[in-house]
């Protein structure tokens, strides 16, 4: 019988030495967003990745932050989460603002980080940008234009008060307009692989602007989803995590 059980021992952690170790995803929301967001997209990656998704402070019910909301800011809880969950490095997939998080990581935390995969990420700020998109975050004017939106974002970031996370976003969108935290030049040292997507509908960021980031990074590559409009819930899921395995591999 101990013979039998220590063969049968042996032959399991005999299959396991051979079985490839899965890699570690991280996905990154955007601004004013939340993880659940990803919903659709875990399944299909958690195939083949071991899939990690968080709220930055203040988004998804996540306390409130005592400090103002910064891309500084958000990448350090990034940290924080993989040092409690013991993730050495991993890759990040970024929407949006996520994918602005995920070159903050890979500036100034490089060792933390493997391939780097973002969508709609916008890359240039100025005052002018900051402003429009403030603009966008007005809680009046989407209670007034867009209540339904303006209750599921109530409800996702409660028991916050959402406009307190507009107003958070917006004063975070002006710092940057005034002193983009990423600098053209900072993407030039950047030596990770990295995929970054745009829509071809998308109207928050052109594909010149993405084309442009990818054209400075050392190893980067642009692609143009076709037919994909800014929101991820309106992004054709199967092309999005088949784009995701393929880069990553």
């Amino acid at each position: 019988m101990g013979s039998l059980y220590q063969h049968n021992t042996a032959l399991i952690f005999q299959m396991l030495s051979i079985l490839p170790l899965m890699e570690h995803l991280l996905l990154l929301h955007g601004a004013i967003g939340a993880k659940d967001h990803f919903a659709a997209l875990t399944p299909p990656l958690a195939e083949r990745y071991l899939i990690h998704t968080m709220n930055f402070s203040g988004h998804g019910g996540a306390p409130l932050p005592r400090e103002s909301f910064s891309i500084s800011l958000f990448a350090n809880e990034v940290i924080a989460y993989l040092d409690e969950h013991g993730v050495i490095s991993t890759h990040i997939f970024g929407y949006s603002m996520g994918g602005y998080v995920g070159f903050y990581l890979a500036k100034y935390f490089p060792a933390r980080v493997e391939k780097i995969i973002t969508l709609g990420t916008r890359f240039s700020r100025t005052p002018e940008i900051a402003e429009k998109e403030s603009a966008m975050l007005d809680a009046d004017t989407l209670l007034e234009k867009f209540p339904a939106f303006a209750m599921q974002l109530r409800e996702m970031h409660a028991p916050n008060d959402w406009k307190v996370v507009l107003e958070q976003t917006k004063l975070m969108l002006s710092a940057l307009g005034a002193d983009n935290t990423l600098k053209l030049s900072c993407y030039q040292g950047i030596r990770h692989h990295c995929l970054l997507m745009v829509g071809e509908k998308d109207r928050m960021v052109g594909p010149d602007e993405t084309a442009q980031i990818a054209g400075v990074l050392p190893n980067a590559v642009c692609r143009i989803l076709a037919d994909t409009p800014h929101p991820l819930e309106k992004v054709d899921i199967p092309v999005l995590t088949g784009t995701i395995k393929d880069f990553i591999g």
